[in-house]
């Protein structure tokens, strides 16, 4: 499955929106599934696929009610622990990360490796987990090794 996620901290509501909009025509032509980082709002204007919600965000319990029983819902953590609560949360995957320091996101969570990202695998089985986080092509295969089911990427592919 090709799943693409938007993510924009910078620009206003508006234009994200604009822009969204404009990726959902794209994406539906080709076949790919599109969700929305942070905004619920954004993802239930455009029909996106679902969302990734952070520690901060809208509740997940919320944005389940809202978006649907069908929506992709995917949440963020950043140690052990986060991952135990998620299991009990109503999502389709979790994050773990940053599995490697990154550029592309300032962020005061450390890197957490790939003990972390054992640990975490064997702590909830039955949830897909997409490692994020100073990934790229060098060092995915280690990422799934470990026990990822997918792993997010930015860098190989967007270097601002």
């Amino acid at each position: 499955m090709t799943l693409v996620q938007l993510r924009e901290k910078n620009s206003s509501a508006d234009e994200f929106y604009r822009e969204v909009d404009q990726a959902m025509l794209v994406a539906r032509h080709h076949g790919i599934q599109i969700i929305i980082n942070d905004r619920v709002d954004i993802a239930l204007a455009v029909s996106a696929d679902g969302v990734h919600l952070g520690q901060d965000d809208l509740p997940v319990e919320a944005a389940r009610r809202l978006l649907g029983k069908h929506a992709i819902i995917g949440y963020s953590t950043h140690n052990l622990a986060q991952a135990h609560q998620a299991a009990r949360l109503p999502i389709d995957y979790l994050a773990i990360g940053p599995i490697f320091p990154t550029s592309t996101k300032d962020s005061s969570n450390p890197g957490v490796g790939l003990a972390v990202l054992s640990a975490v695998r064997q702590a909830v089985p039955e949830i897909p987990i997409v490692g994020i986080g100073g990934i790229n092509a060098a060092n995915r295969e280690s990422v799934l090794a470990t026990g990822a089911d997918a792993v997010a990427i930015i860098s190989d592919l967007w270097a601002p």
